[in-house]
Formats: C-alpha cells, structure tokens, sequence
C-alpha cells in the first residue's frame, strides 16, 4: 500500500525503554499502511532493534516539509532535539513521556497505543509555542544567528570567572552587573532553566518573553517579563576577565567573546505542539510538581469555574 503520511519517529535510541517505544511505534505506523521516518542519527539503531529496513530516512528520503506529524518518545530533552529535526516544517509535535518532569510531553508511557492510535486517526489539535530568534552581534555585524524553544541563555565559560554584562529591553540599558548567566526564556522555558534561576511560571498561552539573571551582583537583579513585541540583549563587557557562550535549549552553544552582545526577539516560526487533551496549565504544574492541593473546594464543574 503506498501513502504519502509519513510519520517521524524521534527517541532517545541510547536508552532501552525509549528505543523499545520507538520499535513499538515504528511498527505500528507501518501495519497502519503509513510510511515510519527515522532521522539519520539514529537510523542504524532502530533499524536493527526493529528488524525491518523499509523505514525512510529524513533529509535523504523524505523532506521536512513532507512531515504529517512527528512522534516522540523520551522526556523534554528529546523533544527539544526533534524541534530541532522538524524546524522549517509544519509537522506537530506529539510527545509520549518516558522522562521525569516532562512539561512538553503530551502522554505518559502507559498511554502509548492509545496515543498511536489518536495520532494516526489525526484525532488531535495543534498549539502553537512562540520561539526565539537569536543574533550574537559585535559592533553592527552580526557573526552567529539560531533559535529557541525554551530559552537563550548567556552563561560565563570558566568556573572562577564571572561575566559582566548589560542587560537591555527594547535598545534601551536596563542594569549592569557582574553574575553566572543571564536566561532570556520563552513561555514554555518558565518550567525550564528560568524556573531553576527563579523565574516566575509564565503560562504558555501568554505571549511574552522573560529575562532571569543568574547569580547577580547588583541590588536590582529581578526577573523581568516583556511583552512579545519587545527585545531583550545580554552584552558582554569588555571588562569581563573571562569568556562567555551562549546556549540555546541547551542543545546549541556559540562561544562569545568580550564585546558580543546577544539580541532576542521573538521568532516568527512557532514549534506546533499536538495535543491529545485539553486540561488546563494548571493540572500540569499540580501532576508534574505534585503540588499539595488537599483541602481545595472550589467548583469542579466547568460552568461553575467561572464564578
């Protein structure tokens, strides 16, 4: 049977559980008459683990812009890799949790035939995450552009330096100040690296974008919060006695030297999320964190949770 849905399978092929998901799923799509997609980092484990070669292989292939939807299967950290893999596609994310925290991911681990089965059926909707645009500027050049999904984070690169910065919002100075890092974050990296600084939880339907130093020296280091039509710059002093870099989701690292000044804007590219519920933000900080609500008696109905 021939089709033209093809359905990339991303997994964290270095662990077992993941890569065992991963034959599950490759299986499944193709006993439904689709086409599996593998990226070509990882085509030789799961082609041996699922003992079949008929799975195309991304970039040689099949185009991103050919992606139906994109299949996840690991904790946040593999989303952010397959972000990585579908950007300049449309293909949503699906994400089945075989990780800890896991604020992207959409199913946990036991719901993975179910979540299947939805997925093949295009029983989902699509919610739009705002990115980051990224440029690393020295004078008016610009020497290094990408994007983020959770977060742009300035950090110094030795251990016993620290950076001295400026940070700025909308090409105006805000402070100066000698710290560890400063974190320019989307919605979606709040629960990330910005929540670990002491950031605020911003919730992912708001559009906005957060700046959170890290370690400051300086009275007035607070975390800020911008609207999504604003800027947000991190420059590194030439005072500075060490070196800087910058790195994006963790995943993507630019070293800075003194005087590179990072701009972050919002980015005109989403990552498209596809979810299977509709639950509010709210129960997901509550599970993920198990936070203590006995003794709650407010409205449980939906009518009622406005009044």
């Amino acid at each position: 049977m021939t089709t033209d849905r093809h359905i990339l399978v991303v997994a964290h092929t270095g662990r077992a559980e993941s890569l065992a998901a991963a034959v599950r799923a490759v299986h499944h799509i193709r006993d439904a008459g689709l086409v599996p997609v593998d990226a070509e980092d990882s085509e030789d484990e799961l082609r041996e683990a699922a003992a079949v070669d008929q799975v195309s292989v991304l970039g040689r292939d099949v185009a991103v812009g050919d992606l139906e939807l994109v299949i996840v299967l690991g904790g946040d950290g593999t989303i952010l890799r397959a972000a990585e893999l579908a950007r300049g596609g449309s293909a949503p994310l699906l994400g089945v949790n075989l990780g800890h925290v896991g604020f992207l991911a959409e199913s946990e681990r036991d719901d993975l035939t179910e979540a299947l089965d939805r997925a093949l059926d295009r029983d989902y909707h699509v919610e739009e995450r705002m990115t980051l645009a990224v440029r690393v500027k020295i004078g008016g050049e610009v020497i290094y552009e990408t994007w983020a999904l959770n977060e742009a984070t300035v950090e110094k690169a030795s251990r016993e330096r620290m950076l001295e910065v400026v940070i700025e919002v909308d090409g105006r100075p805000l402070s100066s100040f000698g710290c560890d890092g400063v974190v320019m974050s989307t919605p979606t990296g709040s629960t990330a690296y910005a929540f670990s600084a002491g950031g605020p939880v911003v919730w992912p339907s708001l559009d906005a974008m957060l700046l959170v130093p890290l370690s400051a020296h300086a009275l007035f280091a607070r975390p800020i919060v911008v609207g999504p039509d604003s800027s947000l710059a991190v420059e590194v002093l030439d005072r500075t006695q060490g070196t800087g870099v910058l790195w994006c989701d963790g995943r993507r690292a630019f070293e800075l030297p003194t005087g590179a000044r990072v701009i972050s804007r919002r980015s005109p590219t989403p990552v498209r999320l596809a979810r299977l519920h509709t639950g509010p933000f709210t129960d997901r900080l509550v599970n993920k964190f198990a936070l203590p609500t006995t003794g709650w008696r407010g409205p449980i109905d939906e009518e009622a949770r406005d009044s």
